[in-house]
């Protein structure tokens, strides 16, 4: 639990497009310039002068790449490089800013473009969100790459299941391509022209959303790029908001699709010595949501990423002018800007995220796989409906009203669904093949953990970290027969793994390594396992493992109570006497050092509040409350100091601002700090004697000395400088 801490370790960070207002000059370890303009320069220069390590983040999808778009780069226009539909229309970010497919030319383009930050001295570069969309694929700089790399004519993607799940790889390896040519380049740069180490990494959306929003990334290849130092997470409220079905209701479940968020992306680095961030933002892209709403949302994203103990490092917000400086809701006559207790409270978050520690997850270790193929087939194509798809304009990311009503109708309340109707579900952005059989698991308080399918090819011996885990080839396809060998041999040495599945999915019919010996590849699996499922329930010993496999489309685990408790009851009988390891609740609990952080969750086995008793510092709370007694109703999170964890006599608890130093002498405690301006700062230490003196820059300022915690809170105005505390 150290506030006081170097730099270099780069455990706190923010990315920003402007120059530095004082109300975001909170004095984290590193800042992220964003975005090539005329101002990139003097900005790198600013943030070094205030101490900041400096990063520099780009869009690689899209970006201000005005100037090779339109020729004046190379002297050839590259409009035909912009992602486009079926329908020919260009898929935007922004007016004249296209998605873009990444050809060999526009990675040559980004390199030129991004040695001036090289130049500048800048210590890392990220190039973010990798996207390209599934609803693309019909441009010509795609149909040449088509060309290229899999030496046949381009087949449009609508076509058929084969040319959709070809064209949906070769978007990930584009990109991957780009990556790999992008980094190595700008790593050599550095090196020869300045004979220094240049860090590169990827910020990227979750392997969860993207599969939900339907776009493809390299999301687990990034692993296999060598230049690639590692990540940021971005998840936030915008991201883990999107609707997700269980119990057979549609509906927003912020905590729950952020901790699996953030647990996918833990896996992209796990093992490989390379940083992740988790990112958090304190709003989100709405502009018309309340200041409750972003707080609300906020807390269960922050909750949701600290119940992942082997990460503990943080952009903890990705645009703070935005955060700081603007009113909302926008447009509003109520627009205000953020309130005064929630500011507080984001400069308490941001310092004490610098404090986590790594640790290591207790109990059973469940997992349920997922992987990058799941990319590769998030729409079925015209072949498998027998209505005529409409014109699409624009983005579509949600379903309608209409659509939600024809899942309950033709799917929820009907014993046999029809096959179109359940296609159209399982494509749906709800992404319901995995969620069915993650949520009725974690929403009882097992804390399950997306696991990388291909890392299990990747990494020897990346399975053992799990005891059991839940696999479904309905919403994805292994790309590799060995990946199904080392389930088997996973098994057969004592782990236990759940098949649920059906075999009925299309995309079983593409052109791929089980094709003309196996039906699908569930049935090599099988094989694998020297087993023979025929009924639609069995449970198989595999010398020391287990293997249990339903015969059913995963989908429908999330259709009613009754199915999600026929999940939960059939994992139990499985993993057998591992199930004493077991205890269903609506509560995940996480010790992290001095820390505790806690969630109760609605839709549970129960409602019943949880209790937390003893001497805590509560460090949700904007003027860190001591509390005895702490409880918790379902939608509730905390993140609490153990006060009995604390064996120094003087301590930083909670703080609103950065310290540099914290010294007892003579029974004077002095302490150098900085904070952002405009807002009112909180200081809780635990101190070895009763304070009956406080001064900052030698003015008396408040504060208040709590005799059973030996603590005192200290509030004042906070400004962006550096400043002296002296307590007496």
């Amino acid at each position: 639990m150290a506030f006081i801490r170097n730099k270099e370790e780069e455990r706190t960070g923010y990315q920003i497009g402007e120059f530095p207002p004082d109300s975001v000059d909170n004095h984290c370890d590193f800042a992220m310039v964003y975005r090539l303009d005329p101002t990139t320069l003097e900005r790198i220069k600013i943030y070094k002068d205030k101490g900041y390590i400096v990063h520099l983040m780009v869009g690689i999808s899209w970006g201000r790449y005005l100037d090779y778009l339109e020729g004046e780069w190379d002297g050839r226009e590259h409009w035909d490089e912009g992602q486009t539909d079926r329908y020919g229309n260009m898929i935007l970010h922004n007016p004249k800013v296209p998605y873009m497919c990444p050809t060999v030319s526009f990675s040559n383009y980004l390199s030129e473009k991004l040695k001036i930050a090289v130049d500048a001295g800048v210590e890392a570069i990220h190039v973010e969100e990798p996207e390209f969309w599934d609803r693309a694929g019909y441009s010509e700089a795609f149909k040449r790459e088509y060309k290229t790399y899999y030496r046949e004519d381009w087949v449009p993607p609508h076509e058929s299941v084969d040319a959709k799940y070809k064209c949906s790889k070769l978007k990930a390896y584009l990109f991957t391509r780009t990556i790999d040519r992008l980094s190595a380049s700008l790593k050599e740069y550095a090196w020869v022209k300045y004979n220094r180490e240049l860090r590169f990494y990827v910020p990227t959306h979750s392997l969860l959303n993207y599969t939900q929003w339907k776009i493809v990334s390299p999301e687990g290849k990034l692993s296999d790029i060598p230049c690639v130092d590692g990540c940021i997470a971005q998840v936030w409220s915008e991201t883990a908001r999107e609707k997700t079905w269980f119990d057979g209701e549609l509906k927003e479940r912020t905590f729950e699709c952020a901790y699996l968020e953030y647990g996918v992306m833990q896996e992209l680095v796990k093992g490989t010595g390379r940083k992740m961030w988790f990112l958090h933002d304190p709003i989100g892209d709405n502009p018309n949501n309340d200041w409750n709403d972003y707080r609300r949302n906020y807390l269960c994203t922050v909750a949701a990423s600290l119940m992942h103990p082997k990460v503990n490092t943080y952009e903890f917000c990705p645009w703070p002018n935005r955060v700081f400086e603007c009113e909302y809701p926008q447009g509003s006559p109520n627009a205000e800007r953020i309130p005064p207790e929630y500011a507080t409270l984001l400069n308490n978050n941001f310092n004490t995220l610098g404090t986590l520690e790594l640790g290591e997850s207790d109990g059973l270790r469940v997992g349920v796989l997922t992987g990058d193929c799941q990319l590769y087939q998030r729409e079925y194509p015209d072949c498998e409906f027998s209505e005529k798809k409409e014109e699409q304009v624009g983005t579509v990311i949600t379903e309608s009203v209409s659509f939600v009503d024809e899942v309950k109708e033709k799917i929820f309340n009907a014993e046999t669904p029809d096959k179109e109707t359940l296609l159209k579900y399982m494509q749906s952005s709800a992404f319901p093949g995995f969620f069915s059989l993650a949520l009725p698991l974690l929403k009882y308080g097992l804390p399950v953990r997306p696991v990388l399918l291909d890392n299990a090819r990747r990494y020897t011996g990346y399975l053992n970290d799990y005891d059991v885990l839940v696999l479904s080839y309905e919403f994805m396809k292994p790309d590799y027969p060995d990946i199904n060998n080392t389930l088997a041999e996973w098994v057969k040495q004592g782990g236990t793994l759940i098949y649920v599945g059906d075999g009925k999915d299309p995309f079983n019919d593409i052109n791929s390594w089980w094709t003309g010996k196996y039906k699908n590849p569930s049935e090599h699996l099988f094989e694998m396992l020297g087993i023979q499922p025929k009924e639609n329930k069995e449970i198989f010993k595999c010398l020391k493992g287990t293997v249990g496999v339903l015969n059913a489309n995963p989908c429908v685990f999330s259709y009613s109570k009754d199915n999600a408790q026929t999940l939960r009851d059939f994992f139990l009988e499985v993993i057998g006497d591992k199930k004493n390891m077991v205890e269903f609740k609506n509560n995940i609990v996480v010790k992290r050092d001095n820390y505790i952080v806690a969630a109760v969750m609605d839709e549970s086995i129960n409602d019943e509040p949880i209790e937390f008793n003893g001497l805590f510092v509560d460090m949700f709370s904007p003027s860190f409350d001591i509390v005895e007694k702490k409880t918790l109703y379902p939608n509730d999170k905390c993140m609490l100091l153990d006060l009995s964890q604390i064996k120094d006599e003087l301590a930083i608890l909670g703080t609103s601002v950065r310290f540099y130093s914290l010294e007892n002498n003579d029974n004077t405690i002095t302490a150098d700090f900085y904070g952002a301006s405009d807002f009112k700062a909180y200081i809780r230490l635990l101190v070895p004697f009763e304070i009956k003196e406080a001064y900052i820059d030698d003015e008396k300022v408040d504060f208040e000395y709590d005799a059973k915690s030996k603590t005192v809170l200290l509030s004042f105005e906070s400004f962006a400088k550096h400043r002296k505390l002296k307590l007496k």
